[in-house]
């Protein structure tokens, strides 16, 4: 495993190339440095703009967290939802299907740029400042559940796994995902694919063993 730091900010492009370019540049000051520690021209000399820039479009450094935020959640949902209509409804192989939906998940989710963003945000600063996360908390995880939800209800209703209530087997499933790499991932560090692999792998078979149908 390789130590990650704070991810190279990559070139925007586009007509809302300089947007997209302070909420990048802030996304990574923000990260490094902290809310408190962050401040308006250290984002606008990394972003490559003028302050009154930032000011103008974002006013000031509590609503550009805001903005950030919402940024990266809904490029995170998007990854997750295009993810998730991969998910194996009709399922070959149960073991298998489901250890390769959860490497995708990890690859394109969690384990991706701004997977790892957001995840640094919220861990560091939502419990001194839960405010500035409202509005991922009303459109972040519960969405992501409710769809992978959904999902588990087919295999159920297919007689692939014995599940009462979807709902919280989608997060215990997302639960497991996550269990091996917690530690790895909160010290900064990169798992490579065979870590994913592994830590699928391992979610899987346990989450089967709680919800496999039998027989």
């Amino acid at each position: 495993m390789k130590t990650d730091t704070v991810p190279d900010i990559l070139p925007p492009r586009g007509h809302d190339a300089k947007r997209v370019s302070v909420i990048e540049a802030a996304a990574a000051v923000f990260c490094r440095e902290g809310f408190a520690g962050a401040n308006i021209d250290l984002i606008a000399a990394e972003a490559g703009v003028s302050r009154q820039t930032i000011y103008n479009h974002h006013g000031d450094k509590e609503h550009l967290f805001i903005a950030v935020v919402r940024e990266l959640a809904e490029r995170t949902n998007a990854g997750y939802f295009e993810t998730i209509s991969t998910f194996p409804d009709q399922p070959e192989d149960l073991e298998a299907d489901l250890i390769a939906f959860a490497v995708r998940l990890h690859s394109n989710c969690i384990c991706n740029r701004d997977g790892k963003f957001l995840r640094k945000l919220v861990q560091a600063e939502g419990e001194r400042y839960p405010e500035l996360f409202a509005g991922w908390r009303e459109q972040g995880p519960s969405r992501t559940w409710a769809a992978l939800a959904a999902r588990f209800a087919r295999l159920a209703h297919a007689g692939l796994l014995d599940i009462d209530d979807p709902d919280l087997a989608a997060r215990q499933f997302l639960a497991l995902i996550n269990a091996d790499l917690q530690v790895t991932m909160m010290l900064g560090m990169q798992p490579d694919e065979a870590a994913l692999r592994t830590a699928s792998t391992n979610a899987v078979r346990t989450f089967l063993k709680a919800f496999r149908a039998p027989g």
